[in-house]
């Protein structure tokens, strides 16, 4: 736990939850999901203090579901519980950042160097309706389907090696990554740049070449991290530590 949550923790207005009959499974599953979700895209910003009583009345729902999905949230590092003074979003850690880029890295380029040498027809089709789909999301300066759909561009190459838990594990890896870098996609130039890189990739899919592939999956993973870097010293009340780092 960061020692910044204590010192200055952010005031926020009750939570914006989506409500539960949008997620499926337990009634802690639901409060689970719907927090992690406000907590993923930012609508719960980092540092801001997560009151129980709010979330209950927000959802609709009694401390006990509530009590279990921050208990969770916690074991996911997304919260801070502080005995004696509250529960807090996490603060954004570059630690986690960089682990979870480096495990996303692994993952995706060892994928896209398989499915570069083996791609099928549909497979390319289904990559290049998604490109469609980023395209009419930038026109329409709809972030939140930009991002969607870039995560689901990431998904289906996953997908097309056949390994059927390399999605999942690349989302858990990624979770604390996708928080961040959403900070970065209203950066004017920002969405524009990505689109280029996924174009990139595609690219070197439709010419069947692994190294290309590879190359341009490094370069579009790692500038992520860079500008993260430089993020930390721009909005360092979002980052755990005065190094963005856990504790310091």
């Amino acid at each position: 736990m960061s020692q910044a949550v204590l010192e200055s923790p952010i005031q926020a207005d009750p939570p914006s939850l989506r409500p539960l009959d949008a997620f499926a499974g337990s009634l802690s599953q639901r409060v689970h999901a719907s927090l992690k979700e406000a907590i993923l895209d930012l609508t719960l910003r980092p540092g801001a203090i997560l009151r129980k009583g709010e979330v209950c009345a927000a959802l609709g729902v009694s401390r006990s579901p509530v009590a279990e999905a921050v208990a969770r949230l916690a074991q996911e590092a997304l919260v801070d519980v502080v005995p004696q003074a509250g529960t807090y979003v996490a603060r954004l850690s570059m630690e986690e950042v960089r682990e979870g880029a480096f495990l996303r890295e692994a993952l995706e380029i060892a994928a896209v160097e398989m499915v570069a040498g083996r791609v099928g027809a549909e497979q390319l089709a289904q990559l290049r309706r998604n490109l469609r789909l980023q395209e009419a999301a930038l026109v329409d300066g709809d972030i939140g389907g930009f991002h969607a759909a870039d995560a689901l561009f990431h998904e289906l190459i996953l997908s097309f090696t056949g390994h059927r838990r390399l999605p999942g594990l690349s989302r858990t890896a990624w979770v604390h990554v996708d928080r961040a870098r959403r900070l970065l996609l209203p950066t004017p130039g920002r969405v524009d740049e990505t689109l280029e890189e996924h174009r990139a990739i595609l690219a070197a899919l439709e010419a069947r070449d692994p190294e290309a592939a590879r190359a341009a999956t490094r370069a579009h993973l790692r500038q992520l991290v860079t500008r993260l870097e430089r993020l930390v010293v721009e909005r360092p009340e979002l980052f755990a530590g005065n190094l963005g780092l856990p504790g310091s």
